[in-house]
């Protein structure tokens, strides 16, 4: 193999994080076209993401200059494969000691879309789009993110094609629900060697049966939500067919006594508790703690069941000390603490839109064709991954307690102390950077540091469950 040309640095520990990629790319060109994508994407943002803000140009007057075509041909023109960068990204990610994934965590599955004009782009139609909570013009992608309680990390994302732009319609080859292009993103993880729980999703997906099945059938473990009036048929008229229904069907005499129902404390980041209560529902037909299948309620209120705090919750994972984990489950037995632990941690999927799209601009994509629309979302990955890669070594200690002196006096040094509202309403400082950043906490490096201040401060829960 030729040596490779020498290319032109990125700024400081870029350079390191992008040189284990050079072997990827088949020219010079292409190893800066990377660099220069990365350091924009990981740039303060004053402006959506776009071609011109990546090149550093002005809108609209820049956009036919020599820096925001060359990145415009990086992206659609160029000969490299977005998923074998995908595989070296998430080798890496796996290797690293400091941030590889572990069997506690959860691999989530959920969905988004943003709007976009027009029908010339791929993927783009008229359909659902969670952004604006309601049906408009414009992209759909499933993604696949790996989260314990302290950190998370997107693994693959996939768009969906709805079925209007295919010649055949539902019934094209190409076709694929959102259920099924789920199924894909859980084999990428385990051939990709990514440790999880389980699968955690949400009622789109707990409430296909495909997907249920093959899971099952592939002996992957899963806790999914389903609607509370998620009707089921029952053979006697008198019977519960709902879970709301069934849960309101377990006895509940009050906190005093609750009868079925365990308390469980919540111990979320901040320090804050909540007390919820979980119950295992056997008055639904189907579901049992000695069956497969489990169905585990989880409220604020019993007696209410409020609807935004309140889980239904199918599983396969087997309850602790019954015949069923001994005799046939592959898998390890969850009480309902830790039912309620693993589908906490799908919070993080809020978290990911918000970082992923909001600061590294994952919808700001310019081009039109499916490959240069993948590149440019394996990017913002990249550019992700960066930020714990460059975190880790300016901590050796990783997620720092906000609420420790260690972290107070390394968000002071890098005078980088921020307020920010935590879930349970109480304002801290949270780790912005730190004084190693120096001079650059203004560019790509500093701004990488700084965007991890919300993974850090906003994780889900410290300790996720425990029994009351």
């Amino acid at each position: 193999m030729s040596k490779l040309l020498p290319c032109p640095p990125a700024p400081g520990p870029l350079e390191d994080y992008t040189a284990r990629f050079d072997d990827l790319f088949g020219t010079l060109a292409q190893r800066r076209g990377f660099r220069e994508y990365l350091q924009g994407l990981l740039l303060p943002r004053d402006r959506n993401k776009v071609l011109t803000a990546l090149a550093g140009t002005e809108p609209i007057v820049g956009t036919q200059g020599a820096p925001a075509q060359k990145l415009q041909f990086f992206l659609s023109e160029s000969a490299w494969d977005a998923q074998k960068i995908n595989a070296r990204r998430l080798r890496m990610l796996r290797e690293d000691p400091r941030r590889s994934p572990h069997k506690g965590g959860v691999l989530i599955i959920d969905e988004t879309g943003e709007r976009k004009d027009g029908n010339a782009t791929d993927h783009v139609g008229y359909q659902y789009l969670s952004s604006v909570g309601r049906i408009a013009n414009g992209i759909v992608s499933v993604s696949s993110v790996w989260a314990d309680e302290k950190v998370y990390h997107p693994l693959d994302v996939e768009p969906y094609t709805p079925a209007k732009r295919l010649k055949k319609g539902r019934s094209d080859p190409a076709f694929r629900t959102k259920p099924q292009i789920a199924v894909e993103l859980v084999e990428r993880a385990r051939e990709a060697s990514i440790p999880f729980r389980a699968v955690v999703a949400d009622c789109l997906y707990g409430e296909n049966p495909d997907f249920q099945r093959t899971l099952w059938k592939a002996k992957v473990p899963y806790v999914l939500s389903l609607r509370p009036h998620k009707g089921r048929w029952a053979e006697q008229e008198e019977a519960a067919h709902t879970p709301e229904e069934a849960a309101q069907r377990m006895r509940w005499d009050g906190p005093e006594d609750p009868g079925d129902w365990e308390a469980i404390v919540r111990t979320f980041k901040d320090g804050h508790t909540e007390k919820w209560w979980a119950v295992e529902v056997s008055t639904l037909v189907g579901y049992g703690p000695q069956k497969s299948i489990r169905l585990v309620a989880v409220s604020t209120d019993p007696q209410t069941l409020p609807t935004n705090s309140s889980w239904y919750l199918m599983t396969n994972l087997p309850a602790p000390g019954l015949w069923r984990e001994q005799e046939e489950s592959p898998f390890e037995a969850a009480d309902l603490c830790e039912v309620l632990r693993i589908y906490g941690l799908r919070q993080w999927v809020e978290q990911s839109y918000r970082q992923i799209k909001g600061e590294l601009g994952f919808s700001d994509f310019q081009v039109r064709r499916d490959p240069a629309i993948r590149r440019h979302w394996e990017l913002v990955l990249c550019a992700f991954s960066f930020c714990w890669w460059a975190y880790t070594r300016e901590h050796e200690a990783v997620l720092l307690d906000p609420a420790s002196e260690e972290a107070h006096s390394i968000a002071e040094e890098a005078g980088g102390k921020r307020k920010a509202r935590s879930r349970g309403g109480t304002s801290f400082s949270v780790v912005a950077g730190s004084s190693a950043a120096g001079a650059r906490m203004a560019g790509p490096v500093g701004n990488a540091l700084a965007l991890l201040e919300g993974v850090v401060e906003s994780a889900p829960t410290a300790t996720t469950a425990s029994a009351a």
